[in-house]
């Protein structure tokens, strides 16, 4: 295992559960927090935000999904949240993801699963980088809105750039069309193709001046970035 070194929330109203958890991480090194419920787990969260966020759906007072929602519209970073629970359907997973999941993972699960899971997670947006996401040459400020890829600033109008940090901060997963429609319109969406004009705009400002595209379509199903080194 990596001698990396993370800090974990987990929100879980097992205490079985907590109990084996709290054994796996501090086994590696790491360490971790815990609430029951998920009123707590997101004043907690907000107050001290940890490396990765395991999330149960399933909670007392606030559930998973509100919890992730929630987090998602007041945290002042991007805080990795892995959502584990027993549902595992793919309307359960999908429902995850659009509430903001980083990644999920069904019980029961494989404990070095879950771990390699969340030290991957961690990687991806490091604490030390509260409100920068970086992706190959690419960064994006979370709170100035600055966007640079190879150290060249560019310029996006405010949808294609909504668009950009919706698909960064889902990176490398696909966002499906629906799922980037329902994130930036809710089921207020325009009637037309909602995305044309605005990933045409994204792409002749963020790959258009550079020799390889980071913005690309995966036909049948939606849209990702691809890292440029």
């Amino acid at each position: 295992m990596s001698t990396e070194r993370i800090q974990v929330l987990v929100i879980e109203d097992s205490h079985a559960l907590r109990t084996s958890l709290a054994a796996l991480f501090e086994h590696y090194g790491h360490r971790v927090d815990f609430a029951a419920d998920g009123r707590s787990g997101l004043a907690l969260a907000l107050a001290q935000p940890p490396d990765v966020l395991v999330l149960d759906l399933g909670l007392p007072g606030i559930d998973g999904l509100r919890v992730c929602a929630q987090l998602r519209q007041r945290a002042d970073r991007h805080i990795p949240v892995l959502m584990l629970t027993a549902r595992d359907t793919v309307d359960d997973t999908l429902s995850g993801f659009e509430a903001g999941a980083d990644d999920y993972l069904t019980k029961p699960f494989d404990e070095r699963e879950l771990l390699a899971r969340c030290l991957a997670l961690s990687r991806r947006h490091r604490v030390g980088e509260v409100c920068v996401l970086q992706i190959g040459t690419l960064s994006i400020d979370r709170r100035s809105g600055e966007v640079r890829r190879q150290g060249q600033l560019i310029e996006l109008q405010q949808t294609p750039q909504r668009i950009l940090l919706e698909l960064a901060e889902a990176w490398p997963r696909t966002l499906t069309r629906s799922e980037l429609i329902q994130r930036l319109w809710g089921d207020e969406a325009p009637m037309s193709d909602p995305l044309r004009s605005h990933l045409y705009l994204l792409r002749q400002a963020l790959d258009k001046p550079f020799q390889r595209a980071m913005l690309k379509t995966v036909h049948g199903i939606g849209f990702r970035l691809e890292a440029d080194e």
